[in-house]
């Protein structure tokens, strides 16, 4: 299988981007990978590379998105770091990837059972790792269907995995309020947003439709909800 070119990268939608990357991810649990000529595809993308699509994902060794989607070199930006947390390096990353190189969509990817969300909701305090953990801290505070306050750890995982859905959504609005660049590539149709959560269990992503931003009334939908 060959490589993204300009070409094939500016014949994918938005939408028809995410459904590539759903198509490879029922590969991916049923086993049923691409063939690829990885070389190949090294030697196709040495004078520049075409990715249809920016992930934004957890450092966790288990949740490569090249391999969760199924998708070869030249294929995918892949960002990764502990929590999928938004920052300013992320967004600039970001903005190169889509504005720069012509990625068409944006892909905030949370997974269960997360180290750095429980780390978040323990407020662990560790060296550097934890001004990192502080960005969690939010989606911690927002949930609020658990009010028992000894349930309100790492310990209890339905609670794990309430933060970790809470902070999968508010990364996917940081990016929107945070970056002019992405906000005005979503409203003219450019580019589209959406969150989603990789269960390490059974291999499937869920894909948050709440969260899809694909157009200007999409973000105004975002923000009147916020």
């Amino acid at each position: 299988m060959q490589a993204h070119t300009q070409e094939t990268q500016s014949s994918i939608t938005p939408l028809k981007a995410l459904e590539l990357l759903k198509e490879g991810n029922l590969r991916f649990v049923n086993n049923l990978k691409r063939n690829r000529d990885i070389l190949q595809q090294a030697n196709e993308t040495r004078n520049g590379q075409w990715p249809f699509a920016t992930i934004l994902s957890c450092i966790d060794s288990r949740t490569s998105a090249e391999l969760i989607f199924d998708q070869g070199l030249g294929d995918i930006f892949s960002i990764r770091i502990a929590g999928n947390i938004v920052n300013t390096d992320i967004l600039g990353s970001m903005e190169f990837a889509c504005k720069v190189a012509g990625s068409k969509l944006l892909v905030v990817l949370g997974h269960t059972r997360c180290g750095a969300v429980k780390g978040a909701c323990d407020s662990v305090e560790m060296g550097n790792l934890t001004e990192l953990l502080s960005k969690l801290q939010p989606a911690v505070y927002q949930e609020t269907t658990t009010q028992e306050a000894d349930k309100r750890n790492s310990s209890n995982e339905e609670f794990v995995e309430n933060v970790a859905t809470i902070n999968v959504k508010r990364s996917v609005n940081a990016i929107v309020e945070r970056s002019y660049i992405l906000e005005q590539m979503i409203e003219r149709g450019e580019i589209a947003i959406v969150g989603g959560m990789y269960n390490l269990e059974t291999g499937l992503v869920e894909f948050y439709e709440d969260t899809l931003i694909s157009d200007a009334r999409g973000i105004k939908a975002i923000r009147h909800k916020a």
